[in-house]
């Protein structure tokens, strides 16, 4: 069964606060978008997926998602992020009511379609959820279909999304457990290979193109 998965997005300018000094001050913005674009780009090529619903702040300012096969929407007003995946799902599930409904961060630049279709399968239709390569946060939560999405991002999400029911995918899937929030996980991103927008933007000795 083929899932649409739900992608928050801040506005470029405001997101991605711990990521600065990554890239010079007046180009952080276009490295936050070409995070987005470089995950975009990998999930939209994964012939499990069907559709990819953006939920950001400020759709009318990402024309240049539109390209990539995404459908844009605008988040609740003042709502956070939880808010704007229950939103986003909310939508997806008005279409499908028993489909799979799925939550993936916008900040994984060094994602291989291989490893989201590898994750998708594992899954099975079950909730589940793929941590972060610290083990702490979320990367990808999935519902079970039909069911709500019912997301605990934030701190120690990884663990409140096992205690709401989810099982935690083993596989090593290491492009799509590798999300970016500081320099420090942009360099680790690197080692496996970027996207091409956000290698665009590193010297290129440090950031191979996948």
């Amino acid at each position: 069964m083929d899932v649409d998965l739900v992608v928050p997005l801040k506005h470029p300018r405001e997101g991605k606060s711990r990521l600065r000094g990554a890239v010079a001050a007046d180009r952080h913005a276009e490295l936050v978008l070409a995070l987005a674009q470089d995950t975009l780009t990998a999930v939209t090529s994964v012939a499990g997926v069907r559709r990819v619903l953006v939920v950001a702040a400020e759709p009318g300012a990402l024309p240049m998602l539109a390209g990539l096969g995404v459908e844009l929407v605008e988040e609740p007003v003042a709502g956070g992020l939880n808010e704007a995946l229950r939103y986003g799902a909310e939508l997806l599930r008005a279409d499908s009511p028993r489909g799979l409904v799925g939550a993936l961060q916008a900040d994984l630049p060094a994602l291989r379609a291989g490893d989201l279709a590898r994750a998708l399968s594992e899954a099975d239709g079950r909730r589940a959820v793929v941590a972060d390569r610290q083990g702490t946060g979320t990367t990808l939560l999935l519902a079970a279909p039909g069911a709500p999405l019912d997301p605990h991002f934030g701190a120690g999400s990884a663990r409140l999304h096992v205690e709401s029911g989810a099982v935690p995918l083993s596989g090593e899937l290491p492009s799509l457990r590798s999300d970016v929030d500081t320099p420090d996980d942009l360099r680790h991103a690197a080692t496996l290979g970027l996207g091409k927008r956000t290698a665009a933007l590193l010297p290129a000795e440090s950031a191979p193109v996948r």
